[in-house]
C-alpha cells in the first residue's frame, strides 16, 4: 500500500453470472475455523519467512516485523472488523456480501 495508508477496507460481492440472485452462507464457518482466537504464532512466522525466502531466492520481502507486531500487540489475533449480511440471506447479485477492515493501522 502507499506510504501513509492507515485503513484498508475491502468488500466481497457476487458479481453475477448464470443466476441473478445469490444465497450468502458459509462465512461463520470460515471465521470460526480460521480466524477465531490466536491465528498467528512465532512458529508460523518462522515457517512463512523460510518459505518466502526460498521461493523468492533470498529476497527479503517478508514483513517479519509486521507479523511479530500482530503476535505481540494482539496476541496473534488478526486486527480485523468483519461485517456481513446475515447467513442465509438471498439477495440480488452485484451487492456487497461482507466487508473486511483493519482496526490497527
Amino acid at each position: 500500500y502507499p506510504p501513509g495508508t492507515s485503513t484498508v477496507y475491502s468488500y466481497f460481492e457476487s458479481r453475477g453470472g448464470k443466476f441473478d440472485k445469490t444465497v450468502f452462507f458459509g462465512l461463520q464457518y470460515i471465521l470460526k475455523k480460521w480466524l477465531v482466537g490466536q491465528v498467528i504464532t512465532k512458529q508460523m512466522i518462522d515457517q512463512a519467512e523460510a518459505l518466502l525466502n526460498t521461493h523468492f531466492r533470498g529476497a527479503t520481502i517478508f514483513n517479519r516485523e509486521g507479523w511479530e507486531y500482530i503476535l505481540n500487540e494482539h496476541g496473534g489475533r488478526l486486527p480485523l472488523r468483519i461485517r456481513a449480511v446475515p447467513e442465509g440471506t438471498v439477495l440480488p447479485t452485484r451487492n456487497v456480501l461482507f466487508t473486511v477492515e483493519n482496526t490497527d493501522p
